[in-house]
This record gives C-alpha cells, structure tokens and sequence, in this order.
C-alpha cells in the first residue's frame, strides 16, 4: 500500500506538474470510489489547482474553491498521462487538466513551496500542454472524498490522525508520551495510525530491523533506550526512503517501488546486518519480514 515515503513522492511531483493548471474535466469510470455528487463533481471544472500536499497516508487537492482529498487505501495508484494515451488497467478516475496558467513558484496563495528536488525535471509534464492524473485500483477500496466549500463531509481517518511520522515537530519526549498510550505489538503500533500517521506494513518491518526490535514483542516490554531507538529509527528510515525514491520513482509514478528495501518481503535472504536468514510470515495478506538473530 502507499505508505508515507511513497506518498510525499507522489505529492511533490504531482503538485510540481499539476499545480497552476485549470481542471479541464473529471469522470469516475468506477464511481464507488467517489465520496460526493456528481454536480460536485462538475463544480471543480474550472477552478485551478492551487497545491497537493500529503497528510499522512491522504493527498489533499486545493483548489480555488473546494477541495478534494484522496485515500489510495491498499490497492489505489496515481500517476499522470498524456490525453488519448492508453487508459490505465482498473481505471477508477480521470482528472483532466488544461495548460498551466501560472508557474508554482511563483503562486503566493499556496501553502508551501513546491518540492526543491522536482525543479527542471524532464519527467514533468510540458507546461504548454494538457495532462490527466489518472487513479487506478483493482478493488476500489480507495477513496476520492469531494468537500466542496460550502459541504460537510466526514473523510474516514482523518481526525483520527496522529502526528505525521516525519514530522520536524515531533520530538522525541512527545513520542515517548505517545507511545504509551497505545498497547499491543510493536508492528501494530507503528501501523496505528492514531500513533503516528504514515507507517504501514513495509514500513514498519524496515523501522523496526533498523531499531533491532522483534515485530512481535509488546510495546510495553520496551525500555526506555528501546523507544528512543525506535523514534531515532523512525526519522531515519523516512529520510532514507524518501531520498531513495526521488530516484527510482519518476517517471512512473504509479509504479510502487520496494525492491530496495533492506528487509521487507526479503524473506530467506541474508540479513544485511548480520547476515543470518530473515524469517517471513503472511498473515491476513500482510508480509512481515525480520531477523530472528539482530531484531530481540
């Protein structure tokens, strides 16, 4: 699923080729994954896309008006194409924009500047030119939630949301204090969301290999230099990744990219620590992947 680092990749370059561009057209080829009506729908033609931000594992699109939020969940993708281009397999939405109208950076009503690493990339759609950001997803658990400005409308998650987990203003006294509040293994809790926001199954094994803790030990076996390290390690695998795939994603950015991860779904395969076999377990769909010789 996309987790954290995949999602501030995609932000960047979407908001980088997107933003400054009027909404030419919107369809929802698999219309239960829309959270809205389709007038709402149509009331976004128009209106130009001011930024794309991530909030943990949730894109936000603002427009001039109205805004509209979007929950990949496991299976969702996004990625942009050129008009008449050929349609994405299990193509649940189309978002069609028009040439930019005006550069980002140059935009004083966004929330923040586009992402530095995105500047001059060849990959970035030709301003000049119309580009669709399309949404696939095989089982349409994904969401596209519409909130237009004058609509209340509940976006499942959201307010549930700790703090982001790469988040400057997280310290590590304020981890501490959360962490305590939640119970269970360790995996589950860094994939709880309420915890801290982004972490899914991927990223929680590379977290915890990196920290050296079991997946399945209980949060409250931790000694204190233990939660420390996980907070360290946290920061550090979300730095690493997303540095990591600034380079391997683009141009496709649809494609999900794990095969640099150290540990997750290395099962069998040295422990780039220590070198002993990493143990793997399925279960409910979910891999968990660690070593049984580094990770106590």
């Amino acid at each position: 699923m996309p987790e954290l680092p995949d999602l501030a990749i995609l932000a960047d370059a979407l908001d980088a080729g997107l933003a400054g561009r009027p909404l030419s057209d919107a369809s929802t080829p698999q219309s239960l994954v829309l959270r809205g009506t389709p007038a709402e729908l149509d009331g976004l033609r128009g209106q130009q896309l001011l930024d794309l931000t991530r909030r943990g594992k949730f894109l936000t699109l603002r427009f001039e008006r109205d805004r509209l939020v979007i929950n990949a969940m496991l299976t969702g993708r996004l990625g942009l194409a050129s008009p008449g281009a050929r349609a994405f397999p299990q193509t649940a939405a189309v978002l069609s924009f028009g040439p930019r109208a005006r550069e980002p950076e140059l935009m004083t009503d966004r929330a923040a500047p586009p992402g530095a690493w995105t500047h001059g990339a060849d990959w970035l759609p030709d301003a000049g030119q119309p580009v669709e950001l399309r949404y696939r997803d095989a089982t349409r658990m994904g969401k596209l939630y519409l909130l237009p400005r004058d609509v209340e409308r509940a976006v499942a998650g959201w307010n549930e949301q700790g703090p982001d987990a790469d988040d400057p203003g997280l310290s590590a006294s304020e981890w501490h204090d959360r962490i305590r509040r939640h119970s269970g293994e360790l995996k589950n809790v860094l994939r709880n969301q309420t915890f801290v926001a982004g972490i899914g199954n991927a990223y929680s094994d590379e977290i915890l290999w990196a920290a050296r803790l079991a997946p399945f030990r209980g949060r409250a076996s931790l000694a204190p230099d233990e939660v420390a390290a996980l907070y360290e390690a946290t920061r550090s695998v979300m730095e690493w990744a997303i540095r990591e795939l600034r380079t391997l994603v683009p141009p496709r950015l649809e494609v999900e990219q794990r095969s640099f991860l150290r540990v997750h779904g290395k099962g069998g395969q040295p422990c780039p620590r220590c070198g002993a076999t990493l143990s793997e377990v399925r279960a409910g769909g979910f891999v968990t992947t660690w070593c049984r010789s580094c990770q106590r």
